[in-house]
């Protein structure tokens, strides 16, 4: 059998990404839509294996139940809520058991075109490099609300084809949830220069574990030598830095094997090896089984 790389999937239209996804959703403008979530009826266990979007991300989530949501390397137990800011292009996958509910907005570049000056530099909350996410008590949630409201209230009665106004209505949204963005500077302000080079590093692999398996890779993207950056990482942890990524790809190799019926040779090029037999070893390495059978441990649990 010819060996063929499974390619990550990409959405480039949102409308295409809603289709991928168990709420039923549309938007007639195919730069900018508003979404409110809820559970849906008869979906236990919602799970998205890696894929990009080319457009943005922005929700707060309200947990209406137990549950346990997975971002990536980040993984939140029982929120009480929270809130996502996700970037364009970055890696992203994610688990729950379809107990949130609460308001998504996507939107490509163009939705914004006509602001000045760049959005990026307006909003750095929405970082091209890694996801942010915070999370907060129901309170919190409930004080946020009208904010959203106010967005989605002018979306839903606006021009199906334009939402000028809802889009301008986001801004200022944007704009107000800034405050958190310097709450986390004055955190910041009492964190070493390790410290934040370790958070950093462990954001990257988060956001680009597929891509890049080599802490020289990271080192690159962080402006420093691997040799630094591996010291700090032991200094601050007790663990090597190649270990953050292999644990990294390890979680993301046990949710495919896990969560679909793909076959162990897609899932190890999807993942960016050269070849299954090398997957093989480096998951056997890490967890002392073979995917195969990892999987069988799954079928008989079911």
């Amino acid at each position: 059998m010819q060996k063929t790389k499974t390619t990550l999937p990409y959405y480039t239209e949102i409308n295409d990404f809603l289709a991928s996804i168990p709420w039923p959703a549309k938007t007639e403008n195919p730069n900018f839509y508003c979404l409110r979530l809820k559970p849906v009826a008869g979906q236990k266990l919602v799970y998205r294996p890696p894929f990009k979007r080319s457009f943005y991300f922005f929700a707060l989530f309200r947990n209406s139940g137990k549950i346990e949501v997975d971002y990536g390397d980040q993984k939140v137990y029982d929120p009480d809520s929270y809130l996502v800011f996700h970037s364009p292009n970055l890696i992203y996958s994610f688990a729950h058991n379809n107990a949130l509910e609460g308001y998504i907005i996507y939107f490509k570049p163009e939705a914004f075109s006509f602001f000045k000056p760049d959005f990026h530099q307006r909003f750095p909350l929405f970082d091209l490099l890694h996801t942010n996410l915070f999370k907060f008590d129901h309170a919190t949630f409930n004080k946020l609300v009208p904010q959203l409201e106010y967005v989605f209230t002018a979306y839903e009665e606006s021009n199906k084809d334009n939402h000028l106004e809802a889009r301008l209505k986001a801004l200022g949204l944007f704009s107000h949830l800034e405050q958190f963005a310097l709450e986390q500077d004055r955190v910041n302000r009492h964190v070493t220069v390790q410290q934040h080079l370790l958070k950093r590093f462990m954001q990257l692999i988060d956001n680009h574990y597929i891509d890049k398996h080599t802490v020289q890779e990271y080192a690159d993207m962080l402006s420093v030598t691997s040799n630094h950056l591996s010291q700090v990482v032991k200094q601050l942890t007790g663990k090597n830095a190649l270990n953050f990524i292999a644990e990294r790809l390890i979680t993301e190799a046990k949710s495919l094997i896990h969560y679909t019926n793909l076959e162990v040779a897609q899932i190890a090029y999807q993942l960016n090896f050269s070849d299954p037999a090398n997957f093989g070893r480096f998951f056997r390495k890490h967890t002392s089984l073979s995917p195969s059978e990892f999987r069988k441990r799954r079928d008989l649990r079911n």
